[in-house]
């Protein structure tokens, strides 16, 4: 019942691409329809292609910024069209006033079931005041929620049936929740880190970190080598019944062997990822159906570090951060293939395991996406397959006697005895 998760045939440095189906204004009637049907056509060629994931993200009331409040829809969809990219939820929100824990559970073992065992179950609480405050959770207790709802979801994934829940955050009689998933015991499990203490909170969870900070290669050595001797460490305890030893990064990115061009066609979105996170996770004044993000940021992007007049094409290694002349800016994965294998070289030098490459952002033309995956699938993840599955196997087995000891401090599945459903004393 206890296990590592390593997925099978995944590679030592992994690809993936990520979604939050933005959409700046203006819009018009059919805008959000092309979004969704663009990106599956991108997820097609992702998969052709060698990117092993693709991550949809749940964010909810997040206008511009995010228009993914349904991305196990999104995800059943690009099931149907791929045949081995894993499908990652980037994250499912799971505290109990925005998802029922068992709703949860239900829905990610139908899409490992639809899927042929892909799923990647990614994690979180929501931090923006615009999703909190719609759900009614109290920002002091989602962390809490969180805890509690992994708990009860991982375990409504092997108790048959789950023996029930009375906390202050859910309360559910003994059913059993089917269906079950593919994958044994359950889909590898993940959890959205924006600072480095939500770092160390994932590798005490032993679960993924899907770290969304844009760091630089040099300061996620620190982080990765933090996470490791965590999970290592006797503080590790296990959120499911499976560990899943990863980091994750998440860039910008826009390739093109023109590096000007490159420039040209993904700065802008990439900047506009960039401010309108800010925007919705930080103090800035919003009006539901009324702000333009697009129209602060173009007003206000030079002052939020986000120029765009100091990202050059100068054939230099790329940064994630600039800054020039005391004026800031992001870079990110924007360039040449040789630009992006670089910088993905130093990623893997550092031990992060896989890279994440937003490219449908801002403004960012879905014919330009679409070659700049068919670019980085020729020119950049060939580069990084020699040798990869026996390292993968080496890092596993170097890895399983602290993934064997933390599963050990982990609560069992439980036992339920015999229960007759009663509705009236369940009520």
């Amino acid at each position: 019942m206890f296990r590592l998760v390593v997925a099978p045939e995944v590679l030592e440095l992994r690809f993936g691409i990520f979604y939050e189906h933005q959409l700046p204004r203006p819009w018009d009637e059919r805008a959000e329809e092309r979004l969704y049907q663009d990106a599956l056509e991108q997820v097609e060629i992702a998969d052709r292609v060698g990117f092993d994931h693709v991550w949809a993200v749940e964010h909810h009331f997040l206008e511009e910024y995010s228009h993914s409040s349904a991305p196990e829809v999104f995800l059943a969809a690009a099931s149907q069209r791929t045949r081995r990219i894993r499908l990652g939820h980037g994250i499912v929100q799971v505290p109990p006033p925005v998802n029922h824990p068992a709703r949860v559970a239900e829905r990610i073992a139908a899409l490992d079931l639809i899927s042929g065992g892909r799923v990647d179950f990614g994690t979180g609480e929501a931090s923006s005041m615009a999703e909190l405050g719609g759900f009614g959770v109290p920002r002091d207790e989602k962390r809490a929620m969180w805890q509690d709802a992994m708990d009860a979801i991982t375990r409504m994934f092997v108790e048959e049936p789950f023996a029930g829940w009375d906390s202050p955050y859910l309360r559910m009689p003994p059913r059993n929740v089917i269906p079950k998933p593919v994958q044994k015991p359950h889909p590898p499990l993940w959890v959205a880190c924006s600072r480095r203490e939500t770092i160390h909170f994932a590798a005490r969870n032993g679960i993924g970190a899907l770290s969304f900070s844009f760091a630089e290669p040099e300061d996620a050595a620190v982080w990765v080598d933090e996470y490791y001797r965590l999970l290592n460490s006797e503080e590790c305890v296990p959120a499911g019944f499976a560990v899943n030893p990863n980091v994750a990064v998440v860039l910008p990115m826009m390739c093109h062997e023109d590096e000007a061009t490159a420039i040209e066609r993904g700065i802008d979105g990439g900047h506009f990822f960039g401010f309108a996170l800010a925007h919705y996770y930080g103090t800035s004044p919003h009006e539901p159906g009324r702000t333009s993000v697009w129209d602060d940021f173009v007003r206000h992007r030079e002052a939020q570090g986000y120029s765009r007049r100091i990202v050059d094409a100068d054939d230099a290694p790329l940064a994630v951060r600039i800054t020039e002349g005391g004026i800031g800016s992001l870079r990110g994965a924007v360039g040449t293939p040789a630009q992006v294998a670089e910088l993905v070289r130093r990623y893997e030098a550092v031990g992060v395991d896989q890279v994440i490459f937003v490219l449908q952002a801002g403004p960012n033309r879905h014919e330009h996406v679409c070659e700049s995956l068919e670019l980085v699938g020729e020119q950049v993840i060939p580069r990084f397959a020699e040798g990869r599955e026996e390292r993968e196997r080496a890092r596993a087995e170097r890895l399983a006697p602290a993934v064997e000891a933390a599963l050990a401090r982990r609560e069992p599945p439980r036992r339920q005895a015999p229960y007759r459903i009663d509705e009236a004393a369940e009520l």
